[in-house]
């Protein structure tokens, strides 16, 4: 199989030169609004890579210089990818821990006594245990029986950081938050070693590195201070649910909020991201501020967007002026007047909205997204979750029904992890009653085995096969209720369960040719004339990465087919996040009516409308509540620019196999 597929997907083309200039001069001019130094790479593999060299050449520094290197490292999962890197220079005979210290920067939670959520095992796992490291040279923290000992095991970790000599380097992974190891935003600069109550952000990321469907309220971590008191301090940041944080960190204002952004007082800082977590970086997503541009369609898009927020104009009302003022004189001088600029992107936009997304019939498809023919169209639809297709793109898959196209939804997973176990005692008790009814003299033990193993399940133990089946009927019963309202019908709902989820006791399996084959054979049975799938790639649970990719995958071995050339492919997103305007190729709008339809089809997902562990942000907002408010924000976005008023706009990106 192929390597991850996702890096393929560029909205545009981001010139290198951005990120990787020839010479001093040019990355001075490029990097001045940045006060931490930032290695951007193409991708998280490349960075994992020059990270790992980073840390084998301090280690080696050390080790030459002094006989031993101490080094604090953070667990996050993108550290992890650079402990596998440091494991193949290992074994590549480039890099010998036998002379390395090392401490762990935290531990998980008081009084937590489930040994697997263990933050020394995890490293162990990934690092410790596949190198020549001294077991009595690992020092973590342990867990006191009681929380009023947490302070004195905190001073203790402290002394032993001081007699090892100081921590010369620490490796840390940026969390989407901006915290570094478990210090929470509203940490101090002068935080040391502690006990810290969890956000529900650390809970759901402890969650997904562990494949657990708990996590613990509270872990020991490392402070600001001691972190900050290394020599020299590595950061490494991947992913699109990292940028907004390291933008906060590299460029923006120091600040508890941002505990990541005290690492600007350290004169020893190297950090390490690919071009999705970089993505909000100056000189990548605004690069005529710092530099003269190679301009394309794109890029002209993204910064007309770009200054209609900073003028509070729509496009068409934008100046000579206005465009000198903030940096963009290139364009006038490229298209002689802002007026011709304003009306080639006003254009562009325009032809994004379309009420008919597959395509409308007897009319001139030249400026549409959507081509006209064939008429109707062979709609596939694949959703990771049963609940993502109606949340993201509901309303859409409604008007494709109207307007008499053939729509087949594919669930890639049943979705039993993000059911609660509350809610399959709740069906249960149902189940009990009505069967209690019909059936008095049944004793129904089956029912009883469910119960008694909620009863005995232990915290943090993935639910056994039975419990799953359960929990992914109860998801599966609900997604059918919303898709009748959508007016799917049954016989075009496939349930493929595809092998990484349901084969995996924590639904966290990896990508394989036999989850491929599932999508691949369906795709070639219904021989499509429109495929849609999920780009939620930033999800917690990581589930949407691998059904996408799932799907990615299948296109690849599929494109050169002769159906495929009939066949356009988009993305959506919803659940995780939202397309940024100048990225949209298709804005389906919606009408107050639409709108509510769409909703009241989301609410049909009873497991789903209330609070669910570690899915709300921190305002309290479910991923449902969040991708419909997208949706209003995104019309109010176009109604901004001088475009048309809508009620909510879902809104998709093109992808070419």
């Amino acid at each position: 199989m192929k390597t991850d597929l996702k890096t393929n997907i560029k909205f545009f083309q981001v010139s290198n030169r951005y990120y990787r200039p020839e010479n001093e001069i040019e990355l001075a001019s490029l990097t001045r609004y940045e006060k931490l130094p930032a290695t951007v790479v193409e991708s998280a593999e490349q960075g994992a890579r020059e990270a790992a060299l980073e840390v084998a050449g301090v280690i080696n520094l050390c080790v030459e210089a002094k006989g031993r290197c101490v080094i604090g490292l953070g667990s996050g999962r993108y550290a992890l990818r650079v402990y596998d890197e440091l494991v193949k220079l290992y074994f590549a005979d480039k890099l010998s821990f036998a002379d390395v210290v090392a401490f762990n920067l935290s531990e998980l939670g008081v009084g937590y006594d489930n040994g697997r959520l263990n933050i020394d095992d995890l490293i162990n796992e990934h690092l410790y245990s596949k190198v020549d490291i001294e077991r009595n040279n690992i020092h973590f923290i342990s867990r006191p029986e009681s929380i009023e000992d947490i302070h004195s095991h905190c001073k203790a970790y402290e002394r032993d950081i001081n007699d090892a000599g100081g921590l010369d380097l620490v490796l840390c992974d940026l969390a989407p938050d901006g915290s570094l190891a478990y210090n929470e935003p509203g940490s101090a600069r002068n935080s040391t070693c502690r006990l810290m109550l969890l956000g529900n952000d650390s809970r759901t990321r402890i969650a997904e590195t562990f494949q657990s469907d708990i996590a613990p309220k509270t872990a020991v971590t490392l402070g600001i201070g001691n972190i900050l008191s290394a020599d020299r301090i590595i950061l490494v940041a991947w992913e699109e649910d990292s940028a907004e944080a390291l933008f906060n960190t590299i460029e923006g204002k120091m600040t508890d909020l941002v505990p990541a952004s005290f690492l600007q007082v350290h004169d020893n800082v190297k950090i390490f991201a690919d071009l999705d977590a970089a993505s909000r970086l100056t000189r990548i997503s605004y690069p005529w501020k710092v530099t003269s541009c190679e301009w394309n369609d794109h890029l002209i898009r993204r910064a007309i967007v770009w200054l209609c927020e900073q003028t509070g104009k729509p496009i068409l009302k934008l100046t000579n002026k206005d465009y000198n003022d903030y940096g963009l004189s290139e364009l006038v001088a490229l298209y002689d007047s802002a007026y011709n600029v304003n009306i080639k992107i006003f254009n562009d936009l325009q032809h994004t909205i379309t009420g008919w997304p597959g395509g409308k019939p007897n009319a001139d498809d030249t400026y549409r997204p959507e081509r006209e023919k064939p008429y109707p169209k062979r709609v596939l639809i694949f959703s990771p979750h049963p609940d993502d297709v109606v949340v993201s793109m509901g309303g859409t898959v409604q008007r494709l029904i109207q307007q008499g196209h053939d729509v087949s939804i594919a669930f890639q997973t049943d979705g039993d992890i993000v059911v609660s176990d509350e809610d399959l005692l709740r069906n249960i008790m149902l189940t009990e009653r009505i069967l209690k009814h019909f059936e008095p003299d049944n004793s129904h033990n089956l029912l009883e085995q469910v119960h008694t193993k909620l009863n005995e399940k232990s915290p943090g133990n993935a639910d056994d096969n039975d419990l799953r089946y359960f929990k992914g009927s109860i998801m599966l019963s609900e997604a059918l209720m919303a898709c009748r309202q959508m007016g799917v019908p049954k016989q075009n709902i496939h349930d493929l369960r595809l092998p990484f989820y349901t084969d995996d006791p924590h639904a966290q399996g990896r990508i394989t040719d036999a989850d491929v084959a599932v999508i691949q054979d369906l795709i070639c049975q219904l021989k499509p004339h429109q495929i849609f799938f999920d780009n939620d790639l930033v999800d917690p649970n990581g589930t949407h990465v691998r059904a996408s990719g799932a799907v990615m995958h299948a296109l690849d071995n599929l494109k050169n087919e002769d159906f495929m050339r009939d066949c356009r492919v988009w993305m959506y997103r919803g659940q995780w996040g939202q397309w940024d305007v100048d990225h949209v190729e298709m804005a389906v709008p919606m009408s107050p009516e639409e709108f509510a339809s769409k909703r009241d089809a989301i609410l049909h997902f009873h497991s789903q409308i209330h609070d669910a562990p570690f899915r709300t942000n921190a305002a309290g907002k479910l991923p449902w509540q969040r991708s419909i408010e997208r949706n209003r924000d995104l019309a109010e976005r176009y109604q901004q620019l001088g475009l048309a008023t809508y009620e909510a706009i879902e809104a998709f990106v093109q992808y070419h196999p």
